[in-house]
Order: structure tokens, then sequence, then C-alpha cells
């Protein structure tokens, strides 16, 4: 079937975060584009599995670790990337942040350090700093407008004794790289170098641009699946968020042991919802078509970002993207790394509530981080709010 994502569906009344718990000091009409989830309605075959589940009238507890739901997740897996992995290897979580603040717990003690590649997604640095980790930061590589990884600097902190884990996100988040499998053997050599972890986010893993190739770490690093973890979910692809699901690949023996006895045996984490599941298993069985027209939607949105800015605002830059739904752009250009007052003028001026780049760490002082997976009408009001307090401000 065809979809429409030029709709406006109204969200009012559904407790929705991104529309109803806006950044500080946003004001209340501002154009709500920060948090990761979609304005678009989900995949038909998603809603009608829902339906025919609600009308089974029951909602006990629920079992994760069956042929129909690993199958389906397996197959995906297999049939998008050509990755095989085996039912033993996966694991239920709610969410991905909550599944890296439990590997974080079961792979590092209290003032160990944890690797990551600024700017990055912050629950990263935040769940490590309030589980009493130490954040040590591998900057990744910002020239002539886009970002490489800097892989001296990541041996240097990757030999450090006391730091014990790399965080990967791959795509990244916001830098919206899809790193190539020369650059995640690379990565994976460095660790393996030093015998340390890999937490892996592959949570972007399917909204690519059309023509870009994902390379799971697993499949381009089998030999050293023993010291990697990886967190996929089918949240950010299908517009789940609020189903609470994620699933988590683990090949090491000890820590699948660790991973139970801490989410089941003592924290009782392991039950995941039933619509949760319902929607999961529909959206890798039969989503595939929505997700494709999905993906020719987000590149026509990216598109109109760059026109625009090429057009109106030519001294911001939008990193070019190769995944996810999340625009990076920076405006340095007209802040000289002014972050409070590009906040200011975003929030108060343009009244659009976006991640800042601070957020993501001190590289991404006078970025932005947009979410475009709106329809088209909301990310070109966007612009022109943008556009029309860069005016007032005198900076065009």
């Amino acid at each position: 079937m065809k979809y429409n994502f030029d709709e406006i569906i109204d969200r009012s009344g559904t407790s929705a975060t991104k529309m109803e718990s806006l950044p500080k000091g946003c004001p209340d009409d501002a154009l709500p584009l920060w948090v990761a989830d979609m304005d678009f309605a989900c995949a038909e075959p998603i809603l009608k599995a829902l339906h025919e589940r609600i009308d089974k009238k029951i909602f006990g507890y629920t079992m994760y670790d069956t042929d129909e739901c690993l199958g389906a997740v397996l197959n995906w897996y297999k049939k998008r990337y050509g990755w095989e992995e085996q039912k033993e290897n996966l694991f239920f979580c709610g969410g991905i942040v909550s599944a890296y603040a439990v590997l974080l717990n079961l792979l590092t003690k209290e003032g160990e350090g944890v690797v990551i590649q600024r700017p990055i997604y912050y629950p990263f640095t935040m769940k490590a700093n309030s589980n009493g980790r130490q954040i040590v930061d591998s900057p990744l590589i910002y020239a002539d407008g886009n970002y490489t990884i800097d892989f001296d600097d990541l041996d240097k902190k990757m030999a450090e004794p006391n730091n014990k884990v790399l965080v990967f996100c791959s795509p990244h988040n916001p830098a919206g790289r899809v790193w190539t499998e020369e650059e995640i053997r690379k990565v994976v050599d460095i660790c393996k170098k030093y015998d340390k972890w890999i937490i892996c986010d592959e949570i972007h893993c399917d909204l690519l641009r059309c023509g870009m190739t994902f390379h799971p770490i697993l499949k381009v690093a089998p030999d050293y699946a023993d010291r990697i973890a990886v967190c996929t979910a089918p949240s950010k692809t299908f517009n789940l968020a609020g189903m609470k699901t994620s699933n988590i690949v683990i090949h090491n023996k000890e820590l699948q042991a660790a991973w139970k006895e801490l989410i089941g045996g003592k924290l009782s984490m392991n039950g995941a919802g039933t619509l949760g599941l319902t929607a999961m298993i529909a959206a890798y069985n039969e989503g595939e078509e929505w997700l494709e027209q999905l993906k020719e939607y987000l590149d026509g949105n990216f598109a109109y970002i760059d026109a625009f800015l090429k057009e109106h605002l030519p001294k911001a830059h939008m990193v070019p993207s190769e995944g996810t739904y999340l625009a990076w752009i920076d405006f340095n250009g007209y802040v000289d790394g002014d972050a409070e007052k590009l906040e200011e003028i975003m929030q108060k001026k343009a009244r659009v509530a976006l991640d800042e780049g601070y957020i993501f760490g001190d590289a991404g002082r006078g970025f932005e981080r947009i979410n475009i997976a709106t329809p088209r009408s909301v990310v070109e009001d966007c612009m022109d709010r943008i556009l029309k307090a860069f005016k007032e401000e005198k900076l065009v």
C-alpha cells in the first residue's frame, strides 16, 4: 500500500513526551522536533496485529523467547544484512538505554573508564556518570564538514588499563555516519589488541539513506564476538519507542549468565510487554514495505533542509546524513561556538524545541540536532521559523 507521510496526526492527549515535556526554557507553543520518535502513523500491519491481539481480550504474562518472536528478529537480521545469529544469543530488555546501564554494571566497576566518541548520544554519558563510571572521550574528527574516527587517539584511550569498555554508536547519533567495514574493523582491532569490551548501539541500523549499506559489527568481526554486546530495537525503525522492546545480542557465555542473573534474578526486568512483542513481530515480519517508503520520504526531508540552508543560511552546514532521521546542523558560522546564544535564538525567537548540540558534549557547541521524522510541512515551518529568527537577530 501507499503510505501518506504528509498526514498531520494530532498527538495531544497521548502523554507524548515529545509534545508535553519540552526542553527547559522552551515556550509551550514551541515546535517539538527534539526527542527521537516519529510523527508518522505506524505501518498498517503493526496496527492490524495490535487490534487482533486486543481482540483476544487477555493480556497476561507473555514470553519473549518463543520461536515466533526470536524468529522474527533473527530473520530480519538475515534478510536485511545477511547477519546470521543464533536464538541462544538473543536477550530481551525494555530499552537500549536500560540495557546499556545493565551492561555497564556487568562489565565495569565504579571508577573504571568508559570510552565514548563525542559528539554522542547524551544518555551514554548520563548513565555512566550516574553509575559511578569515568567517562573518557575519544572525540570524532570534524573536518571538511564531516566526521571520521580518530584511530590514533582511540588506540591511546583503549590502551589505558583503567578503560574497560568502548561504547560504539553505529550508525552514529548525532553525526549520522554509517561506518564502513574498514572503519568498524579498525575499531574492533584496537579493542582486540587490548582485550577490551565493546558495547555497540545499532538502534538506527535500519534508518539509512537510500543506497547506503549497514554493516553489523558481529558480521564484520565474528572473531571478536566474545567481547561484543550489541543493542538493537524496532523502536526507532518502526516508531515503537513506547512499546519498550529491544533485542540484545550477547555471545559470551559468562556475560549471558550474569545478564540473566541481574535482569531476571535480581531485578525482575525480564518480562516483555504483550503488545510490545506483538508490534515487534508484526514490524519485522511485515513492515519492510513501510520502511522503504519511509526512507525515501526522509531522504526528501534531508534534501529540503540542505537546499534551504544553502539558499537562505549559507554559513550553516548540515553534516551529510548517511543514517538516522536526525539532521545535525553546524550553526557556528553564525554563532561561533556561542551555544547559549544559539539556544536562546532557537527557543525564544524561532520557538522550535530542538536538541541543543552542547548536550552531546563540547564538540557539539554551536550545533543543533533536528528530528526530521515529521511531515514535510512541519520541516518547512521549522526552517522558516529559524530563518525569521536569524533575520530578527540581524545574523543574515
